[in-house]
């Protein structure tokens, strides 16, 4: 029997206040991918995916260069 995922309202933000959560993401992260340094290609990652109930908060979200977030993904 397959367990069924739990569900919660999850809220996504509009386009312009997720672009200034991402610029606050950043810049908590130093414009630096919180895993190999680099700080070129960056992109805002989310921790929990979304379509596994994660949400658009500060706390869910993390700097990653273009490489290791590719990596995250392939890991999942």
């Amino acid at each position: 029997m397959r367990e069924s995922r739990p569900t919660k309202a999850r809220i996504k933000l509009p386009a312009e206040a997720y672009r200034e959560l991402r610029r606050q993401v950043l810049e908590r992260d130093n414009w630096r991918c919180q895993l190999c340094g680099a700080r070129m290609s960056l992109q805002v990652h989310h921790r929990q995916f979304r379509s596994q109930l994660g949400d658009d908060s500060e706390y869910n979200l993390i700097t990653l260069c273009h490489t290791c977030h590719a990596r995250a993904h392939l890991e999942f």
